[in-house]
């Protein structure tokens, strides 16, 4: 579990008292420069790179030996419990931490940029067997502003390449995936800003891939907004127990133009075909496209026009109406920024709407604070069939405000609610259930919704 309360504090009084330091945070390092400071850095790489000691979490000394491409943790001795926060994150990163920005790294830079799509990034790390209980991991920021200062608040995307002991990520494991080429257990959790951790089943000790793979799973799943900035591109360890002997050996960034020397489009997806139908939604399967370079996002077009996009081979759309044809196709975009042609366009009409939710029964909990709450909203199908695809509609009562949710695509109009499945829980067989969540804000009182619809059927409050 991380948490980054103490890291924001002494971040900043680091930066305002970094004249105190013996090794400086501006200028180009040499190799084998030691950092014993507890949040100590350096640059390598003429400066494209910062290396930060980031003893964040401990007390305890920690020294890392700063290399032209990485660094090692020569001395740690941290004995944090393996069910709370880590030591520290020592790491080497491209991009703004706290205004300690490296050079030439083009961020922060908007999501909807076209070079974003390029961005990309390599590392591999080396661990003793007597490490300790660490994880290794990148930590790649997004903040709703270009911010290059301060906490960003958006979302982080941890990329757990190994772990040892009984660590865990920040909330809960939400589903799983398969991206950049290995297998993926998806975490989420809430703590101020969606951490969204992918945990790789099997480890390994190097990696090379487009943050935009992981960042298109993560707007899939609704934890993320195509407004937002990449700020940071970070990569090192959390030492719970130990950590000596721990190191980054290589880390590489790189940012293209938007379309690179590659101009070779992806195949176009095969097979379109719609595998769940209800009154205002409707989900889309395709067999995947083939590139040189891989395959970034899937978009999903209605009626010509563009309304999603998906990191794998599913999406679902939702906001239809009732008893209505639509024709929907879907291209691919690749790693450079070129797209596909159109798949097979499939036609789908919409049923009339009520009976498709069946019965249905909501719970609905929050916690609050002054100003804000999260909400966990239970939806149990209480009928004799399975539900496949499913929107969930209800009405605040005050003025509550949602901020962000997770395990659905929520939106809000005025104090009207809808909230769609993602592509992994859209099937509720008859007698399960699946959870929800938000984040939001309000003044006044904080009443619950009063009553819920599922596919336009009433459901009955728990």
């Amino acid at each position: 579990m991380k948490r980054h309360a103490l890291r924001v504090l002494m971040a900043v009084v680091a930066a305002l008292g970094s004249v105190l330091l013996s090794v400086a945070i501006a200028g180009p390092s040499r190799a084998d420069t030691l950092i014993c400071e507890k949040y100590g850095s350096t640059t390598i790489n003429g400066g494209r790179y910062v290396v930060m000691n980031n003893n964040w979490g401990d007390d305890t000394r920690q020294c890392i030996n700063v290399t032209s491409t990485g660094f090692r943790i020569t001395e740690a001795s941290h004995n944090k419990p393996q069910n709370g926060a880590p030591g520290s994150y020592p790491a080497v990163y491209a991009g703004c931490h706290y205004a300690n920005c490296s050079s030439g790294s083009s961020l922060p830079m908007r999501v909807t940029d076209s070079r974003f799509s390029t961005v990309r990034t390599s590392a591999s790390i080396s661990a003793p067997s007597s490490a300790g209980v660490f994880d290794a991991a990148y930590d790649i920021w997004f903040d709703p502003t270009a911010r290059t200062d301060g906490q960003n608040t958006g979302a982080e995307i941890m990329v757990w390449l190994a772990h040892t002991g009984q660590v865990q990520p920040v909330g809960n494991r939400v589903g799983s995936v398969n991206l950049a080429g290995g297998s993926w257990d998806v975490w989420f959790g809430n703590i101020g800003w969606n951490v969204i951790s992918y945990v790789r089943t099997s480890a390994t000790s190097s990696i090379d891939f487009n943050v935009a793979t992981f960042w298109n799973d993560v707007v899939s799943r609704g934890y993320g907004q195509t407004s937002w900035y990449l700020t940071s591109v970070q990569v090192g360890f959390e030492p719970w127990v130990g950590g000596t002997g721990l190191a980054v050996n290589n880390f590489s960034y790189s940012v293209g133009t938007g379309g690179g020397g590659d101009t070779t489009a992806p195949s176009a997806p095969s097979n379109l075909r719609s595998t769940g139908v209800t009154s205002n939604s409707v989900t889309l399967a395709w067999n995947a496209s083939s590139d040189n370079v891989g395959v970034t996002a899937y978009e999903v077009l209605r009626n010509g026009s563009p309304v999603g996009q998906s990191s794998g081979t599913s999406y679902t759309v939702s906001g239809l109406s009732a008893s209505t044809q639509y024709s929907f196709t879907v291209r691919a975009r690749d790693a450079a920024g070129n797209t596909s042609p159109a798949s097979n366009a499939v036609s789908v009409t919409t049923s009339s709407g009520g009976g498709s939710g069946g019965s249905c029964r909501v719970g609905y909990s929050v916690s609050q604070w002054n100003d804000g709450f999260t909400a966990t909203v239970t939806i149990t199908n209480t009928g004799g069939s399975a539900l496949n695809g499913w929107t969930l509609g209800f009405t605040f009562p005050g003025n509550q405000r949602i901020t962000s949710g997770w395990s659905a695509t929520f939106n809000q109009s005025g104090t009207s609610v809808t909230a769609t499945n993602m592509s992994y829980n859209g099937s509720i067989a008859a007698g399960a259930n699946t959870s929800i969540g938000f984040q939001a804000s309000y003044s006044g009182t904080n009443t619950a919704p009063s009553s819920f619809t599922l596919n336009g059927a009433a459901c009955t409050v728990a």
